[in-house]
């Protein structure tokens, strides 16, 4: 009988072949089928084969079956200030609200019809991510210049007011933004980096050649000015592309093509035409790591690093055991007599216990920890754990040794799967597809809704009648911040709210974007 095949082979060896009706028709054979074909392990497995989707920025341990059915037609949202097209919605989508920008999520069309598996925010501009590994951006990538009408998207301050696709020699994987630049990693192992959008280079250099798992990438991190790689050694490098001796390098290069007139000019279809080049510098490798505790739940390997994430001139760094480590990398030069700093506050169960947050109040503290990612962006980072019990602890560019974590009660043991930073309002989405968003205004990029329609008193609305009327009346000022993580509404419709599913979360700057599932939406079956 087939049921009586070691587990490992049917998962392996059978499953993957079938067509999705031949495996829901097996799952309803009998309760060992059943089991089978909702095998967590094999739709994650399935997710990132069909639809290039690897949430490996999440701490997400369940719940892959669904979002596989989702992701047959995920909708993208954005919301936040407006300017430099960093929303990349027409005139014609952009709401009239009371403070003129975009104060709750609007769904975002691309007319190409890809379906976004992932997304990240630069500081006026958004990198998307489809299921065949294409890239789509809108905004402006350098938002702190300008660009003429006639400049092609090798100048970096060229907006693209709409979603434009680049042309890139092989799939992308991996996207990490800064705030002027971001770096990628595609299905070749080449790291890339974009100063403009039309004009990314590559970094040709032995270290990062994949002939070994000391040269083979595993993911890309990019800090405000500079940019990053870990490999699946463990090893960190880093690169400084705004700073000599690379920024002069790259401005011989542009001013060279330049002159051939590869200026990478869009094309009627909403494509760019990336061209692309090759840099041979020798990126800068970090110190190996400091002789580190044992913790509790540390795994069986050789401690390494396998996360990194990056403040505006710090790298965060997570071990496979759960150890958080900081080192600044201000510059090539200065970098070179850094250590990496082992942050026990952030990493260590009794530790986490004596905060302050668990000592004084309701609060119930953990009784295990093992920190399984990180995040941060600008002055913020954040480390966090997994699961019910789910423990979320904030540090920040001045976080040391001896420093504590800032302790959000409502954010603890909420099943926090992903935490993402603007520079002065923050994000965290649980399991069940719920988005909170705290901090400051930053025009609109909580997502709350419109100050001027919600009652005194809700998050993201003014304290009084009179300070509503006011602020409607003159356009402004801003509502206050809010500290207490309040759930943004998707579809913008009451009748909306319970059948809109977040998977997935971006923000920087003074904006924000999701992915959503409609858990309404009937395709199962007849779609495949």
């Amino acid at each position: 009988m087939l049921s009586d095949l070691p587990i490992e082979v049917l998962l392996d060896n059978l499953l993957p072949w079938l067509a999705i009706p031949d495996l829901i028709h097996l799952g309803q054979t009998d309760h060992f089928f059943a089991r089978l074909c909702d095998d967590e392990t094999f739709w994650k497995r399935k997710l990132e084969e069909d639809f290039n989707f690897t949430d490996e920025r999440t701490a997400r341990i369940s719940g892959w079956k669904r979002l596989y059915r989702g992701l047959r037609n995920p909708k993208t949202y954005v919301w936040g200030e407006t300017s430099k097209g960093r929303l990349g919605l027409k005139p014609k989508k952009i709401p009239n609200s009371t403070l003129h920008d975009v104060p709750y999520p609007v769904e975002l069309q691309i007319e190409s019809g890809a379906r976004i598996v992932s997304l990240s925010a630069a500081g006026w501009a958004f990198f998307a991510l489809d299921s065949t590994g294409s890239v789509y951006v809108w905004g402006t990538l350098n938002g702190t210049s300008y660009a003429l009408q006639h400049d092609g998207y090798s100048e970096p301050a060229k907006p693209a007011h709409t979603p434009l696709k680049l042309d890139m020699p092989s799939p992308t994987r991996n996207i990490s933004c800064g705030r002027l630049h971001a770096t990628t990693l595609d299905d070749q192992h080449h790291v890339w980096t974009f100063l403009s959008w039309g004009r990314p280079f590559r970094l040709g250099t032995l270290a990062l050649d994949a002939t070994s798992l000391d040269s083979t990438p595993a993911l890309v991190e990019s800090g405000w000015n500079f940019s990053s790689v870990l490999t699946k050694s463990g090893d960190v490098y880093v690169w400084w592309p705004f700073a000599a001796p690379l920024k002069d390098v790259i401005a011989a290069q542009s001013a060279a093509m330049d002159a051939a007139d590869l200026k990478a000019y869009a094309t009627e279809g909403g494509v760019i035409p990336c061209s692309t080049w090759e840099l041979h510098e020798e990126p800068t490798r970090l110190p190996p790591l400091p002789q580190l505790p044992e913790l509790p739940l540390g795994s069986a390997e050789p401690v390494k690093l396998v996360k990194l994430a990056a403040l505006e001139s710090r790298l965060i760094g997570l071990t496979n055991h759960g150890h958080v480590l900081s080192i600044s990398v201000e510059s090539d030069v200065a970098v070179r007599s850094e250590r990496w700093e082992y942050l026990p506050n952030f990493s260590e169960i009794d530790k986490v216990q004596q905060h302050p947050a668990y000592v004084s109040s309701q609060l119930k503290p953990p009784q295990s920890l093992r920190i399984s990612h990180i995040s941060a962006q600008f002055k913020t980072f954040v480390a966090y754990s997994v699961g019910s019990s789910s423990v979320i602890l904030l540090g920040s560019h001045e976080t040391h040794a001896d420093s504590n974590p800032v302790i959000l009660p409502a954010l603890q043991n909420n099943d926090v799967i992903s935490v993402v930073l603007g520079d002065y309002h923050y994000g965290a989405l649980t399991s069940t597809g719920k988005l909170l968003t705290w901090g400051e205004y930053s025009r609109g990029a909580l997502g709350l809704g419109d100050p001027g329609k919600l009652s005194p008193g809700q998050p993201g609305g003014y304290r009084t009648e009179a300070h509503k009327k006011a602020a409607v009346a003159n356009g402004g000022p801003y509502p206050p911040g809010i500290s207490e993580p309040a759930e943004v509404s998707f579809g913008h419709e009451e009748a909306q709210r319970d059948k809109m599913f977040c998977f997935a979360v971006a923000a920087a700057g003074w904006h924000m974007g999701a992915l959503v599932i409609d858990l309404e939406v009937r395709f199962w079956l007849t779609e495949f």
